[in-house]
């Protein structure tokens, strides 16, 4: 799993770090980020377009004149319409979400913050969410983005990534390490 990330990474940062550049530049960077959010929101919310998108079938063209459709009715600001073109003319739309995740660490890092993945049994209220990242602000030193996420199999608790920590303070865990002490118990 490691190795597809890998090259996906290195396909994506070049057009990642490119737009970055050049929305730092226009001072456009909030601008761009809203709008790929927005196609990340797109190929979240559709497997049929997530795996249009990836399709190694569809050519390159047909990809191009869909994401033309989608880019006339989503208006996103030029810099981003003209790099996702770009994107697809070179056959590069299976990177999409790569690049688009890319983007957002260089916005990010450029706003001296870090991204915790949240992954809750039920949905945190924005008391609970502006505590939490608080409390990790205060443990990581920068200020933290939330990305949140509702995994109703945890039972309670909270499993949270920052970078390469996880913290994981759910019940299913908790339960599951009684389970394996009650079994060496003889």
């Amino acid at each position: 799993m490691s190795a597809p990330r890998s090259v996906l990474s290195k396909i994506a940062r070049p057009y990642a770090a490119a737009l970055f550049d050049l929305a730092k530049d226009g001072k456009v960077i909030e601008a761009v980020e809203k709008d790929l959010d927005a196609v990340a929101g797109l190929i979240n919310s559709s497997d049929d377009f997530s795996r249009f998108l990836v399709s190694p079938t569809i050519t390159t063209d047909v990809k191009s004149a869909a994401l033309n459709a989608i880019l006339d009715k989503v208006k996103p600001v030029e810099l981003v319409a003209n790099t996702l073109k770009l994107v697809a003319r070179n056959g590069r739309l299976f990177a999409l979400s790569a690049i688009i995740a890319e983007f957002k660490l260089l916005a990010a890092e450029a706003r001296n913050e870090v991204s915790a993945e949240v992954t809750s049994a039920a949905p945190l209220t924005k008391e609970q969410e502006t505590e939490l990242a608080s409390v990790l602000k205060d443990k990581v030193g920068k200020d933290v983005s939330l990305i949140t996420r509702v995994d109703e199999s945890l039972i309670g608790g909270l499993v949270v990534k920052v970078g390469s920590q996880m913290i994981d303070t759910s019940l299913k865990t908790k339960l599951s390490a009684m389970k394996i002490a009650m079994k060496g118990v003889s």
